[in-house]
């Protein structure tokens, strides 16, 4: 499954005006349940936090739809979004720019080395641990860059079929991944020998989110693989799914899961 050019491909529609790459997050924020699991973090974390002068860092940027969606919670924030794709970094920082949000800036960089010590009070790594090879070197520089009692949060697949891999053999559905996912004691033991004082981590995508993600995710992704076509009849498609796909994620999102192909960390330094 090719997702990168899939991802490409709707990322320079939606980027041809900031009112449609509003649209963009948005649909994101709708669409990926990784997304409702996160904000429902992130809101807990800035509860007490948003009239305070504080310093994020956006480890893995990618679209910037999370340095986005923080920088709307407070305009007190100043967030510095990295990522390793120099033609989205500047169309990120453009965008930035046009909406008035000059707090939020974007930059080349990789996260297995960037570091600025003592620096931020939380770092937001979104789908990104599974494509890092050296994952420890990964976490090191996020501890490092943190403040004393700052908080690292993760989202990304775990062992138990995060990468649509059930056995061994079989290839992932997403095929820019260096892993399959994680195992739950496995990441919690590289957060604590890497900085981290503390770690809670639970399972997303249980039983009703992996229904959803195959209704909002997989399916359509498939389909604009094997069509063009498929990008007039997507709308249709998702006034059929996307009701049922809404339900679950919410389903999902206030469940404790046994077990799940997602994984929710947070760590504090």
């Amino acid at each position: 499954m090719q997702y990168d050019p899939v991802k490409r491909r709707l990322g320079i529609v939606f980027d041809r005006t900031p009112s449609l790459r509003r649209v963009f997050y948005r649909l994101l924020d709708l669409l990926l349940l990784r997304a409702w699991h996160v904000h429902r973090e992130l809101r807990r974390w800035a509860r007490d936090k948003r009239d305070r002068e504080l310093s994020i860092y956006d480890a893995g940027a990618g679209f910037g739809q999370y340095s986005y969606w923080l920088s709307g919670l407070s305009p007190e924030w100043s967030i510095t979004a990295i990522d390793v794709k120099e033609e989205q970094v500047q169309d990120c920082n453009r965008f930035f720019q046009r909406i008035g949000r000059p707090q939020v800036r974007f930059a080349v960089g990789d996260v297995t080395r960037f570091q600025r010590p003592d620096s931020f009070e939380l770092v937001v790594c979104v789908d990104v641990m599974e494509h890092i090879l050296d994952d420890e070197a990964a976490l090191r520089c996020y501890s490092t860059s943190l403040k004393p009692g700052g908080m690292l949060i993760i989202s990304t697949p775990s062992d138990q079929g995060g990468s649509d891999v059930h056995e061994d053999g079989e290839g992932s559905f997403i095929e820019e991944h260096v892993r399959d996912g994680y195992n739950i004691e496995d990441i919690r033991t590289k957060c604590l020998h890497n900085g981290f004082s503390r770690v809670e981590t639970r399972y997303s995508y249980g039983a009703p989110g992996k229904i959803s993600w195959r209704l909002s995710m997989k399916w359509p992704l498939m389909m604009l693989n094997t069509s063009g076509l498929f990008y007039i009849m997507l709308p249709f498609y998702y006034l059929v799914a996307y009701p049922i796909a809404f339900m679950l994620n919410m389903f999902d999102v206030r469940l404790r899961h046994a077990t799940g192909t997602g994984l929710i960390v947070k760590a504090w330094k």
